[in-house]
C-alpha cells in the first residue's frame, strides 16, 4: 500500500502555473519554498524541507477540486 501511495504521489503533477498564494490552507514556509522550487509533483513536494506532509495534503485537496472544476 506504501508502494502504491508512493507511486500515485510520483504521478501527480502540479501544474506549473499553480499559484501556491492562492491555496488556501498552506503554510507560509511552505508556500514560500513551494513558490521558489517550483516542484513538478506531489512526491517532490513532500521531500522539500518545510514542506511538512500536511501542506502536501493541502496540494492534493486542491489538485482534486481543480479537477472537479475543469
Amino acid at each position: 500500500a506504501l508502494i502504491r501511495r508512493a507511486r500515485a504521489m510520483e504521478e501527480t503533477l502540479l501544474p506549473e502555473e499553480i499559484d501556491y498564494a492562492a491555496v488556501t490552507g498552506l503554510r507560509i514556509e511552505a508556500r514560500q519554498k513551494l513558490e521558489k522550487q517550483r516542484p513538478r509533483s506531489l512526491a517532490a513536494a513532500s521531500r522539500i524541507p518545510g514542506v511538512s506532509p500536511a501542506d502536501v495534503a493541502v496540494l492534493m485537496v486542491y489538485l482534486e477540486k481543480q479537477k472537479e472544476q475543469a
